[in-house]
């Protein structure tokens, strides 16, 4: 989704807003078991449903931290944080992650995100800051909440 009058050289007059909240992302036991094999973290709290519900004081398995965090990027660009008048948008980083509420497997999560800081960097460049919340449908408590870094580019000037 776009941001009306977002562009590149209007980046500043956001600064202290929302930007906006994506769209639910449902978190399944099969998204936490990829995870797991991707990253080899098979602890049982997160992979073994039978375990969970018998010695897991959430009493289901919960997704990784670094699962939830990770969802941040995506969820960021489908609001529309990169404007259409930028060549792109790069991950560069975090300033603070705090992880807050476990995420239930068959929850869903969102991200509400308000921009912090745009500093214009040379050659068109602007560093992005971003505190990015990562709701839970149904519960008082976020997942997690981080100051994401956002380096956007700028297209280059045409050539006469």
């Amino acid at each position: 989704m776009a941001i009306q009058n977002y562009h590149m050289d209007t980046i500043s007059q956001f600064v202290g807003r929302e930007l906006g909240v994506s769209d639910w992302v449902e978190i399944t036991q099969d998204r936490i078991n990829q995870f797991a094999d991707c990253t080899g973290d098979r602890q049982w709290i997160h992979v073994d449903p039978e375990r969970a519900r018998r010695e897991s004081p959430f009493g289901a398995t919960i997704a990784h931290g670094y699962l939830t965090l990770s969802l941040i990027g995506a969820m960021v660009l489908e609001l529309g944080v990169v404007p259409p008048d930028a060549a792109s948008g790069l991950n560069y980083g975090l300033d603070k992650a705090r992880f807050i509420a476990p995420v239930k497997a068959g929850a869903r999560v969102r991200t509400r995100a308000n921009l912090l800081s745009a500093e214009p960097q040379s050659g068109g460049r602007h560093l992005l800051k971003l505190q990015c919340t990562l709701e839970i449908e149904g519960e008082a408590k976020p997942a997690l909440v981080a100051e994401v870094l956002c380096m956007l580019i700028g297209k280059p000037a045409p050539v006469a």
